[in-house]
């Protein structure tokens, strides 16, 4: 039953008498329709990840010295990348953030969770199947690649759709926050303020929709497009990170050293550098220089504001010594094999240095943290949902495999990068000239494949799970 303890995890918030302030970072699930509509959303995230899996063994495969003779290079390489990161990127985030608004909302407008899910689900399913409907150019735009083919655009606007639903319902059935402002509280208010966030990204992508020319070639106007709101977004995401580490910190028996309002206030400077993008809209137009680069300080100076006290808080919380349990194992294994990943990434990115292949080492560092964040909260919720506990060898693994073949994926790219490897190229196109180029992407790729068994290991364990739930029913 939703809301009640589960075995081998600290007890739930609801547990205590209602007058008794539990400064905990914990929120029940509701034993209510709700939960069926966030165990969807679960759901059609895994179904993402399977069809991002299928699209990145042919993509490190492309990239692999020896191997990528075997695979066709150019627009075959470059068509599987855009739906790989559409699907793993965009559809898992939207997904997980799906199953955790609607944990944070209450029991009213139902219908339109379930439209939101639907639509959501109708899109992606365009998108994955676009590939094989025709010719598909790609369109290699920052943070949401494209493919210029009827079906796969109409998915995206399909899915952006469900996203403002998504969104929507989380502003007209909000769940009430209590004015003890405790460790529930704290949490709901890190989710409500992910939503503010996508509202924003909304309103600049509609911004931008009406300011950018639409006879521009599609590589100029894709990466107008979603310049703005792509920078805007990524502080959703971070915001659902840090619900999840307060969250999984607490359930591992390390909580962090902060209380609940000092997370509250972390939470709100992560959101407040997000106004700034409707001011930078007003002042400058989405074609011009000044717009992007505006945009682009946004993000690089306003999310570390909120970051850095919670790496600090959580690398003092994690090192403290505390007894594990086989359901902790997993939680606190994927915990800290996200804060690595999303630290790795973020120092990276200050040794980046033109268009090679340490920019998407920044990137895949940083996205990983986030991936490996929401996958240890799906391990924890799972049980909340009304399926089975992820315990066991493999769960316990996974977030280290994962964890690790993306932390060797980012290093050989890293090491390409400083000898001028390129980007957004694969096969013969990367031209690799030395012992030390070849060494590198060598090590991308087989840390590229680790970190796909990794990812099918997460799949196997949810899965797992949900088929061992439904056949106790």
């Amino acid at each position: 039953m939703s809301g009640a303890p589960t075995a081998g995890l600290p007890r739930q918030i609801g547990s205590a008498p209602a007058s008794a302030r539990d400064d905990r970072f914990d929120v029940a699930v509701p034993a209510t329709e709700q939960r069926a509509i966030a165990a969807g959303w679960l759901l059609l995230g895994v179904a993402a990840l399977i069809g991002a899996g299928v699209f990145s063994i042919l993509l490190v495969l492309a990239r692999t010295p020896f191997f990528a003779n075997l695979v066709p290079a150019g627009d075959f390489f470059r068509v599987a990348l855009v739906v790989h990161v559409d699907l793993s990127v965009l559809v898992w985030f939207v997904s997980m953030a799906g199953m955790l608004w609607t944990i944070d909302t209450s029991p009213r407008w139902l219908w339109l969770g379930w439209l939101a899910l639907w639509v959501t689900g109708i899109g992606t399913l365009f998108m994955a199947v676009a590939p094989f409907t025709g010719a598909a150019t790609p369109v290699m735009s920052n943070y949401v690649p494209v493919l210029d083919n009827d079906t796969f655009l109409y998915g995206l606007v399909v899915l952006g759709a469900g996203f403002l639903l998504l969104t929507l319902r989380s502003f007209v059935a909000p769940a009430r926050m209590s004015l003890q402002l405790d460790g529930a509280d704290a949490l709901r208010f890190g989710l409500k303020a992910a939503a503010v966030s996508s509202a924003v990204a909304l309103m600049s992508l509609a911004w931008s929709v009406v300011e950018v020319p639409r006879e521009l070639d599609p590589r100029t106007y894709y990466e107008l497009l979603f310049w703005g709101p792509g920078h805007v977004v990524q502080f959703t995401w971070t915001l659902l990170m840090l619900v999840a580490w307060a969250w999984l910190a607490t359930l591992t028996g390390s909580p962090l050293p902060l209380s609940p309002r000092v997370v509250v206030l972390v939470y709100a400077i992560g959101l407040v550098s997000v106004f700034a993008a409707p001011l930078i809209h007003l002042n400058w137009s989405v074609p011009s220089v000044e717009y992007r680069k505006m945009m682009t300080w946004l993000m690089r100076f306003g999310g570390g504001l909120a970051i850095l006290p919670m790496v600090l808080a959580l690398a003092v919380a994690l090192a403290r010594r505390v007894a594990p349990t086989p359901a902790t194992r997993p939680l606190r294994a994927s915990l800290i094999a996200s804060l690595l990943l999303f630290s790795a990434g973020g120092l990276l990115g200050f040794l980046i240095e033109g268009s090679d292949v340490r920019v998407p080492a920044h990137y895949h560092g940083s996205i990983v943290g986030v991936t490996l964040a929401l996958m240890g909260l799906a391990y924890a919720l799972l049980p909340r949902l009304g399926y089975r506990e992820a315990t066991g060898r493999i769960a316990n693994w996974q977030p280290w495999v994962y964890g690790g073949g993306q932390l060797l994926h980012i290093l050989g790219l890293m090491w390409s990068g400083g000898y001028g490897v390129q980007r957004k190229v694969a096969g013969a196109e990367q031209t690799l000239r030395s012992t030390q180029e070849v060494f590198g992407m060598g090590l991308m790729g087989f840390g590229g494949l680790l970190a796909i068994v990794g990812g099918v290991l997460f799949i196997w364990v949810v899965l797992d799970s949900v088929i061992a739930a439904r056949r106790t029913r």
